[in-house]
């Protein structure tokens, strides 16, 4: 991917981009709000790559050809700096000091601006925001800083009001269905899979349809849901124990369940396969919707939110998921 031109939806927040490119009224601050795998470090990437292209295109978009785009490519662009943090969950006030505010004061080395990228700047502490604050109150006229985010609320008001905010939105099923099936060759109904449960986010849906993984906890979640009606105690126990294999994916596991119970309810609303995700369990969708009442498939799914909510908040792991069976079984 060399270009704007490449990328799947986002297109407001690309002819924003090329406007403030073309035009050079471009802001020293921007904050890229979107979840995780939404296209937050790709726009950034593009974006740094756009601002210090040597001979960019009519719509602001870069070449991909010149010394300054080959370098960005590459990673080894010495105009655009990522700030980096080692503790996964906080980036502090010293790495901000060191790779931004002391860095800040030297002028570009081969480009007309200089570009800061800040990935999960939502966990910088607030010492940190405050000496970031400082910078992005008198920056140098070269610095451009790109604070990455999937919740911007977290940060200071004061950083919030002197950054322009760009949201990241879903992009449109059909367009992500359609880049899954005619770039990355994957067949229709795995296509249709990823797409239900990435609900718009193209990064999700990629990685979706190229784990080897996600298969493997779609088709365990699929078997019990096909087989637990006729579940002993022992062998509900048994089906818990096995989901712990999953403990780590236990969200992807949750969502396989609740897309297959919408199904049902879909169907039994509707009597429409063709709006059923797993069209190829329709025996099984069908079977479930004569049984459960609209009642017990709203149980279910109000279920599925609890489970989520107790796991977020680190409940048992084992008594969660039990009670979650348990309701499954019952409705």
């Amino acid at each position: 991917m060399s270009g704007f031109k490449d990328v799947v939806g986002h297109k407001n927040i690309i002819q924003y981009i090329g406007n403030a490119v073309n035009s050079g009224m471009v802001s020293h601050a921007y904050i890229l709000n979107g979840e995780k795998g939404s296209g937050k470090k790709l726009l950034a990437n593009l974006f740094a790559m756009s601002l210090q292209c040597h001979d960019r295109e009519a719509d602001g978009d870069a070449c991909g050809k010149c010394q300054s785009c080959k370098q960005a490519l590459s990673g080894n662009q010495p105009d655009i700096i990522r700030v980096t943090h080692e503790k996964p969950a906080s980036i502090s006030v010293d790495e901000i000091r060191e790779q931004v505010n002391n860095d800040i004061v030297i002028k570009p080395y081969s480009s007309r601006y200089k570009v800061y990228i800040i990935a999960d700047a939502d966990m910088m502490t607030v010492q940190a925001q405050n000496a970031l604050l400082k910078t992005i109150e008198e920056p140098p006229e070269y610095a451009v800083i790109l604070l990455l985010t999937e919740n911007a609320e977290v940060l200071l008001p004061t950083i919030r009001s002197r950054c322009v905010m760009l949201k990241l939105r879903n992009i449109k099923d059909q367009l992500v269905k359609k880049y899954l099936m005619e770039q990355m060759e994957i067949p229709d109904y795995k296509a249709d899979i990823c797409v239900a449960f990435a609900q718009g986010n193209m990064g999700k849906a990629i990685a979706l349809a190229t784990s080897e993984h996600f298969n493997e906890v779609k088709e365990e979640a699929v078997h019990l849901l096909r087989n637990i009606d006729d579940m002993q105690t022992e062998e509900l126990m048994g089906a818990v124990k096995k989901c712990t294999e999953f403990k780590m994916d236990i969200t992807d596991y949750l969502d396989v369940i609740a897309i297959w119970y919408r199904d049902v309810l879909i169907y039994k609303a509707t009597k429409n396969v063709d709006r059923v995700v797993f069209s190829d369990q329709m025996r099984y969708i069908k079977e479930r919707a004569s049984k459960s009442s609209y009642e017990g498939i709203e149980n279910i799914l109000d279920g599925l939110e609890k489970a989520k909510a107790r796991l977020k908040a680190n409940v048992n792991f084992e008594l969660t998921m039990e009670l979650l069976l348990l309701t499954i079984k019952e409705n």
